[in-house]
């Protein structure tokens, strides 16, 4: 290819990218959702191609790459004006934690392990699902958490509470989807038979009735049954 066509080319996708891409609106780069993703590679692909394919013709490239933006304009109106269309496109966002419950059918649908929503809620600033509320996964990959009444920023010092020693440093995960974490008990000096004991005096019979448990500072368990119903 000639380093004048190149050129070219390059100018010209350039151009025609910004422009279309305004013409799309901020919403492609601030939401991410999955078709938003799908027209951000395409739309790359396309640029890619028109400045370095020469079988490619410069009239074709710039028709493929403004037909395809076109495309998601019309589907971004649709989405506007349509619940259904929004539904299609962008999917609904899905609570994983309602009232204080994980709800492991939630969890599958998103395909999100406990691993990945302890994460997500350390972004937040929570160290521990019994803080939570309600948490909600958005569209965008985003998580919104809603924290109990009682998690209020008022501190200890303005309550004039005296500070108390935690019997461990940090809420740990103990049981992740009906499986005993191992490392983190022998981390904290634990066992098997302490587990099964803790699950006993809560009336269960068994780990793999539980899809999450986690120890708290203080020493108590956590624990969250799988099949937990909404309330």
């Amino acid at each position: 290819m000639p380093i004048v066509e190149l050129i070219i080319r390059m100018i010209l996708s350039y151009f025609v990218l910004l422009t279309v891409t305004r013409i799309m609106g901020r919403k492609e780069l601030s939401q991410m959702t999955f078709f938003n993703f799908v027209s951000a590679i395409a739309i790359g692909s396309i640029s890619a191609t028109l400045v370095t394919d020469t079988s490619l013709s410069i009239r074709n490239g710039v028709i493929a790459l403004a037909g395809w933006c076109l495309l998601t304009v019309i589907l971004g109106i649709m989405d506007i004006h349509s619940t259904n269309v929004r539904l299609a496109v962008e999917g609904e966002p899905r609570i994983l934690i309602k009232n204080g419950l994980v709800m492991e059918h939630e969890m599958r649908k998103v395909r999100l392990d406990m691993d990945a929503l302890n994460a997500l809620l350390r972004q937040k600033e929570v160290f521990s699902i019994t803080d939570v509320n309600y948490a909600i996964f958005e569209t965008d990959g985003n998580l919104s958490v809603m924290k109990k009444d009682f998690k209020s920023p008022v501190t200890k010092t303005d309550m004039n509470i005296p500070p108390t020693t935690p019997v461990y440093p940090i809420e740990t995960t103990i049981i992740s989807d009906g499986k005993i974490v191992t490392s983190n008990l022998e981390e904290l000096n634990l066992d098997r038979s302490w587990v099964e004991q803790q699950l006993q005096s809560a009336d269960i019979q068994s780990t793999s009735d539980v899809f999450y448990a986690e120890l708290q500072k203080d020493g108590s368990l956590y624990i969250d049954k799988k099949s937990d119903i909404p309330l």
